[in-house]
C-alpha cells in the first residue's frame, strides 16, 4: 500500500518492505520537460533522505523525478526489531522493494557512504535497475581510520535540551569534515536538524534507531570486507566518483585503484571537505550536474 501528502517540493510516500516494515521516502516531481530516468538517493550511516533536501530539488528541476528514502531504522521508516537486519543486503532488498511499489523499473543512483555500498550491492542483486551511479566518499575499500572515527560517535549521542546544543554535537563530530565552516552557525543547525529529531518532551535526539551500533560493530571487529566484486558489478555501468579531498574513510590511492578496474571512471575531488561532501559544493555539484546530462 501506498500513501502520499504533498509536502513542498516533494511527496511522502509510505511502503512496505519484504519483511513487512514500513519505509518511508521523499518524492520529488520532475519539471518538465522529462530529461532521463528517475534517481534515487540513498544517505549514510546514521543520515536519512533530508541529506538530499537541498540537491534532489535540483535535479528534479533538471527534468527527473528523484526518490530518496529513510532506510529502515532512519528517519521516519520503522526500526528492525532484529539489529541484525541493519547491513546493506537487507537494504538493497528494500530498495527493489521501494521501486517496485513506486513503479521506478530503473534510475540513476546517487549513493552517499553507507548508499554507495548498498548500490554496489544492488549492482551484484538486480544490476538491471541501475543505469549510472554516482558514489559519494565510498569504494571498494574503506579506510580503517575512519570506519573507527565513525565506531566512535554511532549509537552514542544522546538527547540534548535544544537545537542550539545540538547544533555543537554534531560540530563536535563532523567538524574535521568541513574545517571552513567551523564558525557557520547556520550550516550546523541545518546539519543538526537533518540528523536529530525533537521528541514529545521537547528533547533532542539523533535520528536513527541506536541499535545500528550493533551491527556496525559486529561489521567493523570483521576483516574488512572484498568489495572488489560489488564494484566491478557496478563498473559496468557509467559511474561519477565524488571524493572529498581530506576525506579519511575514502582515500586517493582507492580511488585510483577504481580506475584501474574502470578506466572511463569519472571523479572529482572536492578541496578541504572530508566525510562526506554534501554535493551541493560548486565543484561536486557542476560534476553530478555534468554526469546526468550524459546519462539516461
Amino acid at each position: 500500500m501506498i500513501s502520499a501528502a504533498q509536502v513542498g517540493a516533494f511527496e511522502e510516500r509510505i511502503v512496505a518492505t519484504a519483511d513487512g516494515l514500513t519505509l518511508y521516502a521523499r518524492d520529488y516531481a520532475p519539471l518538465t520537460p522529462i530529461t532521463g530516468l528517475p534517481v534515487i538517493c540513498l544517505h549514510g550511516l546514521t543520515r536519512n533522505s533530508r541529506d538530499f533536501e537541498v540537491i534532489a530539488p535540483r535535479i528534479a528541476a533538471c527534468g527527473r523525478r528523484v526518490v530518496a528514502p529513510d532506510m529502515r531504522g532512519r528517519g521516519k521508516s520503522a526500526n528492525d526489531p532484529d539489529p541484525a537486519h541493519y547491513q546493506p543486503a537487507i537494504y538493497a532488498q528494500d530498495v527493489i522493494a521501494l521501486m517496485g511499489k513506486l513503479e521506478v523499473p530503473e534510475a540513476v543512483f546517487v549513493g552517499t557512504s553507507m548508499g554507495g555500498i548498498i548500490t554496489m550491492v544492488l549492482a551484484a542483486l538486480a544490476p538491471a535497475r541501475i543505469a549510472a551511479a554516482v558514489l559519494n566518499d565510498i569504494g571498494h575499500k574503506v579506510s580503517p581510520e575512519g570506519v573507527a572515527r565513525i565506531g566512535g560517535y554511532v549509537g552514542r549521542t544522546r538527547p540534548v535540551a535544544n537545537w542550539a546544543v545540538a547544533a555543537e554535537a554534531v560540530r563536535a563530530i563532523a567538524g574535521a569534515a568541513y574545517p571552513e565552516r567551523l564558525d557557520d552557525g547556520a550550516f550546523w543547525e541545518a546539519f543538526a536538524r537533518r540528523t536529530f529529531r525533537a521528541r514529545e518532551d521537547g528533547t533532542i535526539e539523533t535520528d536513527y534507531d541506536p541499535h545500528i551500533a550493533l551491527a556496525f560493530a559486529a561489521s567493523a571487529d570483521a576483516p574488512p570486507p572484498d568489495m572488489a566484486p560489488l564494484f566491478q558489478a557496478l563498473a559496468a555501468k557509467p559511474l561519477l566518483s565524488v571524493r572529498g579531498a581530506i576525506s579519511d574513510l575514502l582515500s586517493a590511492e582507492t580511488v585510483a585503484e577504481m580506475r584501474a578496474l574502470k578506466p572511463d571512471l569519472e571523479s572529482v575531488e572536492v578541496e578541504n571537505i572530508g566525510h562526506a561532501p554534501m554535493l551541493d559544493e560548486p565543484e561536486a555539484w557542476d560534476a553530478v550536474l555534468g554526469f546526468l546530462a550524459k546519462v539516461r
